[in-house]
């Protein structure tokens, strides 16, 4: 296993920046995770990383050794570097144990036998040797993906959208199976995903990636509880941004009536803040004041996520346990339990068409407000 370190790298392809400035650290035998939407740079981050991408700024360390910077890269085969494609790229005419110890040309014959043998029983598929990638299901694939990439011991393990083929039940599944299998090689990973469910699964630490930029490196918990950017906390999880405006210390008023938190301390009156709002932030209480109207309703197994109307501008979602069903069109009382408040506060954006912001108040970093989001 090695550690990870990147700093500021930055990758420009066909002179349009793909990357800009990232940085990120994995400590040795821990696994993390690169989210975001399609083209914000993750799946070229984890080529420079590997090897396959020039730098146009930075350098990345991988173990000791600093494999790539603007003046010299480590060649690929040189850096003790594992790749799962989201293909799973086996050899069709190889059988599974040639698959697995397909990079293993150096072992001999019964250390190659031992460590195919070894790597499908962690698998969960001992007894496989013989068989045909044709003859094996798509999760059975994936998981002889990942053993052949283990096979010879890399370094550092890279992912890129390992589960995207696979059906949504089987890619948790699957995820935390391999988390358990790469702590147990004690291998340090990186896994470039679109799936939050994936990255929550599998990583130690996770980040989203927008326009090429790192906007928050952090644990999954972190991301989800205390996003510093707007666009964090929209993208990991359900949410929705109301705006309120502060009136003394640790009080807002807002579409949820006054709210009290010490996160609003340090807040100058009279600030127009946008806050989070998660679905858990909301428990439905008929003795509330603050009352509001089903618009929608969500199954989602144990709950419900309904979709509230506060007034004819401002929605709401909350969780209720399925068994207790709510009908559309039926208004309800709800009573605000925020544990963590994310405020974001108002009059400054960074970056193109996208306001961003931290939690912990400054005035040198203030985002653009934003109308509430359903």
């Amino acid at each position: 296993m090695s550690r990870l370190e990147l700093d500021q790298v930055a990758v420009t392809i066909a002179q349009n920046p793909i990357v800009r400035g990232v940085s990120l650290t994995l400590e040795n035998g821990e696994i993390g995770c690169l989210l975001g939407p399609s083209g914000c740079g993750k799946t070229t981050l984890l080529r420079a990383i590997a090897g396959f991408q020039a730098l146009q700024q930075g350098r990345i360390k991988i173990g000791d050794d600093w494999a790539s910077s603007v003046s010299r890269s480590t060649p690929p085969e040189q850096r003790g570097v594992g790749m799962v494609f989201q293909d799973f790229a086996l050899f069709p005419h190889l059988n599974v144990a040639d698959n697995i110890s397909f990079g293993m040309r150096r072992a001999s014959t019964a250390e190659r036998e031992q460590r195919v043998a070894e790597l499908l029983q962690r698998i969960g598929l001992p007894g496989y040797q013989q068989r045909y990638p044709h003859e094996l299901s798509g999760g059975q694939q994936q998981r002889i993906a990942l053993a052949r990439a283990l096979a010879p011991r890399p370094q550092l393990l890279l992912l890129d959208e390992p589960f995207s083929s696979l059906d949504a039940e089987l890619r948790e599944t699957l995820a935390l199976e391999v988390r358990q299998l790469l702590k147990q090689e004690g291998i340090t990973a990186l896994l470039v995903t679109h799936d939050q469910q994936e990255a929550f699964a599998l990583a130690d630490r996770a980040g989203v990636m927008y326009q090429g930029e790192l906007l928050q490196w952090d644990t999954p918990y972190q991301l989800y509880h205390q996003p510093r950017h707007q666009l964090v906390a929209d993208f990991i999880g359900h949410g929705v941004l109301l705006q309120g405006t502060v009136t003394a210390a640790n009080q807002l008023a807002s579409p949820l009536g006054m709210l009290e938190h010490p996160a609003l301390e340090p807040i100058p009156a009279g600030t127009i803040v946008s806050f989070l709002v998660r679905p858990d932030d909301l428990v439905v209480d008929p003795s509330s004041r603050l009352r509001g109207v089903i618009k929608s309703r969500g199954f989602r197994g144990a709950h419900n996520l309904y979709t509230i109307a506060l007034s004819s501008e401002v929605e709401i979602l909350t969780l209720s346990p399925s068994h207790e069903q709510l009908e559309v069109g039926t208004e309800i009382g709800l009573r605000p339990e925020f544990d963590h408040l994310v405020v974001f506060a108002a009059d400054h954006c960074e970056l193109p068409g996208f306001a961003t912001g931290h939690p912990e108040f400054s005035l040198d970093q203030l985002p653009e407000p934003q109308p509430p989001q359903q």
